[in-house]
Protein backbone atom coordinates (compact mmCIF):
# COMPACT_ATOMS: atom_id res chain seq x y z
CA UNK A 1 0.00 0.00 0.00
CA UNK A 2 2.53 2.46 1.25
CA UNK A 3 4.86 1.69 -1.90
CA UNK A 4 2.29 1.42 -4.75
CA UNK A 5 -0.61 3.96 -3.62
CA UNK A 6 1.48 6.48 -1.67
CA UNK A 7 4.71 6.78 -2.59
CA UNK A 8 3.93 6.21 -6.51
CA UNK A 9 1.62 8.89 -6.45
CA UNK A 10 3.54 11.63 -4.70
CA UNK A 11 3.38 11.65 -0.74
CA UNK A 12 6.88 11.70 0.25
CA UNK A 13 6.70 13.07 4.03
CA UNK A 14 8.58 10.29 5.98
CA UNK A 15 6.75 10.78 9.06
CA UNK A 16 3.60 10.19 7.30
CA UNK A 17 4.72 6.96 5.17
CA UNK A 18 6.20 5.32 8.62
CA UNK A 19 3.27 6.07 10.39
CA UNK A 20 1.25 4.53 7.56
CA UNK A 21 3.27 1.48 7.41
CA UNK A 22 3.31 0.85 11.74
CA UNK A 23 -0.27 1.65 12.09
CA UNK A 24 -3.09 -1.76 10.99
CA UNK A 25 -5.01 -0.34 9.06
CA UNK A 26 -7.07 -3.80 8.38
CA UNK A 27 -8.07 -3.33 12.70
CA UNK A 28 -9.95 -0.48 11.88
CA UNK A 29 -12.60 -1.75 9.12
CA UNK A 30 -15.42 -4.48 9.71
CA UNK A 31 -14.18 -8.02 9.87
CA UNK A 32 -16.24 -8.44 6.64
CA UNK A 33 -14.15 -6.09 4.92
CA UNK A 34 -10.32 -6.99 5.84
CA UNK A 35 -9.64 -8.59 2.89
CA UNK A 36 -9.68 -4.89 1.30
CA UNK A 37 -8.37 -3.07 4.11
CA UNK A 38 -5.49 -2.27 1.85
CA UNK A 39 -7.46 -1.21 -1.25
CA UNK A 40 -6.95 2.47 -2.39
CA UNK A 41 -10.63 3.44 -1.98
CA UNK A 42 -13.19 4.42 0.81
CA UNK A 43 -15.03 1.44 2.69
CA UNK A 44 -18.01 1.52 4.77
CA UNK A 45 -17.85 1.33 8.50
CA UNK A 46 -21.36 1.27 9.66
CA UNK A 47 -23.55 4.43 9.92
CA UNK A 48 -23.46 5.33 6.63
CA UNK A 49 -19.95 6.50 7.15
CA UNK A 50 -16.82 5.64 5.69
CA UNK A 51 -12.93 4.83 5.95
CA UNK A 52 -11.10 7.40 3.74
CA UNK A 53 -9.11 5.90 1.06
CA UNK A 54 -5.20 5.49 1.84
CA UNK A 55 -3.90 8.25 -0.95
CA UNK A 56 -6.48 10.73 0.44
CA UNK A 57 -5.74 9.57 4.31
CA UNK A 58 -1.73 10.54 3.77
CA UNK A 59 -2.37 13.50 1.40
CA UNK A 60 -4.83 14.89 4.12
CA UNK A 61 -1.84 14.44 6.91
CA UNK A 62 1.32 15.72 4.51
CA UNK A 63 -0.76 18.95 4.30
CA UNK A 64 -1.11 19.19 7.77
CA UNK A 65 2.27 18.99 8.59
CA UNK A 66 2.21 17.34 11.86
CA UNK A 67 5.46 18.05 14.35
CA UNK A 68 6.04 15.64 17.29
CA UNK A 69 5.11 19.00 19.43
CA UNK A 70 2.14 19.58 17.56
CA UNK A 71 -1.32 19.79 19.57
CA UNK A 72 -4.22 18.25 17.34
CA UNK A 73 -7.95 18.26 16.56
CA UNK A 74 -10.10 15.73 15.11
CA UNK A 75 -13.18 16.52 13.26
CA UNK A 76 -14.76 12.82 13.12
CA UNK A 77 -12.93 10.18 14.73
CA UNK A 78 -14.97 7.50 12.76
CA UNK A 79 -13.30 4.43 12.60
CA UNK A 80 -10.12 6.07 14.66
CA UNK A 81 -7.81 5.09 11.57
CA UNK A 82 -6.60 8.94 11.06
CA UNK A 83 -6.89 9.23 14.71
CA UNK A 84 -4.42 6.58 15.59
CA UNK A 85 -2.25 8.02 12.83
CA UNK A 86 -2.09 11.54 14.53
CA UNK A 87 -1.49 9.55 17.46
CA UNK A 88 2.11 8.42 15.80
CA UNK A 89 2.79 11.81 14.45
CA UNK A 90 1.90 14.85 17.17
CA UNK A 91 2.30 15.38 21.06
CA UNK A 92 -1.32 15.44 21.58
CA UNK A 93 -4.87 14.54 20.03
CA UNK A 94 -8.19 15.92 20.47
CA UNK A 95 -10.65 14.01 18.45
CA UNK A 96 -14.84 14.42 18.36
CA UNK A 97 -17.17 12.25 17.12
CA UNK A 98 -20.96 12.68 17.00
CA UNK A 99 -21.72 9.12 16.49
CA UNK A 100 -21.67 7.66 19.94
CA UNK A 101 -21.44 3.62 18.68
CA UNK A 102 -18.51 5.13 16.22
CA UNK A 103 -16.26 6.51 19.30
CA UNK A 104 -16.82 3.54 20.84
CA UNK A 105 -15.59 1.26 18.70
CA UNK A 106 -12.34 3.69 17.85
CA UNK A 107 -11.55 4.20 21.84
CA UNK A 108 -11.35 0.39 21.75
CA UNK A 109 -9.27 -0.19 18.89
CA UNK A 110 -6.69 3.00 20.27
CA UNK A 111 -6.83 1.40 23.40
CA UNK A 112 -5.74 -2.45 22.08
CA UNK A 113 -3.22 -0.51 19.91
CA UNK A 114 -1.59 0.91 23.62
CA UNK A 115 -2.36 4.92 21.97
CA UNK A 116 -2.38 6.96 25.35
CA UNK A 117 -1.94 10.77 23.28
CA UNK A 118 -5.39 10.71 22.37
CA UNK A 119 -8.83 12.42 24.52
CA UNK A 120 -11.75 11.96 22.56
CA UNK A 121 -15.23 13.74 22.91
CA UNK A 122 -18.98 12.95 21.66
CA UNK A 123 -20.30 16.39 20.02
CA UNK A 124 -20.67 18.87 17.37
CA UNK A 125 -17.47 19.01 15.73
CA UNK A 126 -18.42 22.16 13.76
CA UNK A 127 -18.38 23.85 17.29
CA UNK A 128 -14.98 22.94 17.88
CA UNK A 129 -13.55 21.73 21.53
CA UNK A 130 -12.67 25.40 23.09
CA UNK A 131 -11.83 23.85 26.49
CA UNK A 132 -8.63 22.40 24.87
CA UNK A 133 -8.21 25.29 22.03
CA UNK A 134 -6.15 26.42 20.27
CA UNK A 135 -4.96 23.86 18.54
CA UNK A 136 -1.95 23.98 15.98
CA UNK A 137 -3.16 21.63 13.70
CA UNK A 138 -7.08 20.74 12.46
CA UNK A 139 -8.40 18.42 10.44
CA UNK A 140 -11.45 17.33 9.38
CA UNK A 141 -13.31 13.73 7.93
CA UNK A 142 -16.43 15.51 6.56
CA UNK A 143 -16.96 17.90 3.59
CA UNK A 144 -18.32 21.42 4.79
CA UNK A 145 -19.95 24.24 2.32
CA UNK A 146 -17.64 26.79 4.18
CA UNK A 147 -14.76 26.68 6.90
CA UNK A 148 -16.21 26.29 10.17
CA UNK A 149 -15.74 29.78 11.82
CA UNK A 150 -15.89 28.23 15.67
CA UNK A 151 -12.61 26.30 14.60
CA UNK A 152 -10.80 28.97 12.45
CA UNK A 153 -11.23 31.20 15.69
CA UNK A 154 -9.60 27.86 17.70
CA UNK A 155 -6.55 27.33 15.14
CA UNK A 156 -3.45 28.92 16.94
CA UNK A 157 -1.44 31.41 14.79
CA UNK A 158 0.77 29.65 12.54
CA UNK A 159 -1.64 27.00 12.32
CA UNK A 160 -3.24 24.56 9.44
CA UNK A 161 -6.44 23.13 8.78
CA UNK A 162 -6.93 20.75 6.48
CA UNK A 163 -10.82 20.25 5.32
CA UNK A 164 -12.83 18.99 2.13
CA UNK A 165 -15.08 21.82 1.20
CA UNK A 166 -17.77 21.62 -1.27
CA UNK A 167 -21.05 19.27 -1.46
CA UNK A 168 -21.77 16.64 -3.21
CA UNK A 169 -19.33 15.38 -5.64
CA UNK A 170 -17.91 18.84 -5.97
CA UNK A 171 -15.45 18.96 -3.57
CA UNK A 172 -11.68 19.64 -3.03
CA UNK A 173 -9.02 18.72 -0.13
CA UNK A 174 -8.63 22.34 1.14
CA UNK A 175 -5.63 23.71 3.08
CA UNK A 176 -6.16 26.78 5.45
CA UNK A 177 -3.39 28.63 7.02
CA UNK A 178 -2.75 31.04 9.74
CA UNK A 179 -0.57 33.60 9.63
CA UNK A 180 1.29 35.45 12.71
CA UNK A 181 -1.39 38.25 12.55
CA UNK A 182 -4.32 36.25 12.30
CA UNK A 183 -5.16 36.25 8.57
CA UNK A 184 -6.93 33.07 6.87
CA UNK A 185 -5.70 32.02 3.42
CA UNK A 186 -7.54 29.00 2.14
CA UNK A 187 -5.99 26.67 -0.84
CA UNK A 188 -7.94 24.07 -2.65
CA UNK A 189 -5.70 21.25 -3.75
CA UNK A 190 -7.21 17.78 -5.09
CA UNK A 191 -10.55 16.91 -6.07
CA UNK A 192 -12.32 14.33 -3.04
CA UNK A 193 -15.64 12.78 -2.16
CA UNK A 194 -16.29 12.73 1.68
CA UNK A 195 -19.47 12.29 3.26
CA UNK A 196 -21.01 15.79 4.34
CA UNK A 197 -19.82 17.52 7.78
CA UNK A 198 -23.66 17.36 9.70
CA UNK A 199 -23.87 20.23 12.72
CA UNK A 200 -26.40 20.63 15.25
CA UNK A 201 -27.54 24.23 13.11
CA UNK A 202 -27.60 21.94 10.14
CA UNK A 203 -25.80 20.90 7.53
CA UNK A 204 -22.41 23.30 7.39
Amino acid sequence: MVKSQLENRGISDRRVLKAMLEVPRHLFVPASLVGEAYADRPLPIGEEQTISQPYIVALSLEHLDVSPESRVFEVGTGSGYQTALLAYLAKDVYTIERIEGLLELAKGRLHALGIQNVRFCLGDGSKGWEDAAPFDRIVLSACSKEVPKALIGQLAPLGRMVLPLGQGRSQWLTLVTKGATGKVYVKPTVPCVFVPLIADEGDS
